[in-house]
């Protein structure tokens, strides 16, 4: 691969996530930097620093004497990242309801309305991730406190999206997340704090729940 050299960390990151989406790196698989750098023909000093980076973002684990992993999780580890992402961010998002603009409830209407247009047209539920991805950047916009937003991400946001992605497209169905996210946007617009972090909390901890289970089953 040909990597400019300002961004070779982000393309190392983007391309070990990539990798994790295509099946090449699954949970528990090894990840070794003398192994990437020979592949991507780069040094191993950035490759470092993404490995830092997605350890992280909760992607890689460090173990002692052994090295970096594909984060591997059970069933009840899965629900509790779920479970305490669902906290972290309802809270986190309800303590700056007062700063979401006219402008910023427009754009996460907007991205509802594409899930519901997807919905509407029977499209591949796989097209949700980006609009959905997008719908929680919106939210962590104006929450102005580095530690939490990364606890929150940690939490739940890269485990669905990245290691459990094959397992998040069956959660559910395409009208279903069409409505779970209408929902919030609903609560945001109403203004009311204690609505919204109820339905922010509900909406990880449901999740967190059906991907246990689906993941319990898998494993069976």
């Amino acid at each position: 691969m040909d990597f400019k050299k300002h961004t070779y960390t982000d393309d190392i990151v983007s391309y070990i996530k990539q990798s994790i989406l295509d099946g090449t790196y699954k949970p528990g698989t090894k990840v070794k930097e003398l192994t990437l750098a020979q592949k991507l023909s780069i040094s191993r000093a950035p490759i470092r620093e993404a490995l830092q980076i997605l350890i992280k973002e909760g992607l890689i684990v460090w173990i002692p004497q052994k090295g970096k992993f594909i984060t591997e999780l059970s069933p009840k580890q899965i629900q509790d990242s779920y479970f305490t992402g669902g906290i972290l961010e309802s809270a986190a998002v309800c303590s700056v309801i007062h700063k979401y603009t006219s402008r910023d409830i427009k754009r996460l209407e907007e991205l509802v309305e594409k899930m519901r247009l997807i919905s509407e047209n029977n499209e591949p539920i796989e097209k949700i991730a980006t609009l959905d991805d997008k719908f929680h950047k919106i939210l962590f916009s104006r929450i102005d406190n580095e530690l939490l937003l990364e606890f929150c991400k940690r939490s739940c946001q890269g485990i669905s999206k990245f290691l459990l992605f094959k397992y998040w497209i069956q959660l559910y169905s395409a009208e279903e997340v069409y409505w779970r996210h209408k929902i919030i946007v609903d609560a945001l617009k109403g203004g009311n704090g204690y609505e919204l972090e109820a339905c922010i909390r509900n909406h990880y901890h449901d999740a967190g729940k059906r991907m246990a289970e689906i993941c319990e089953k898998e494993k069976l």
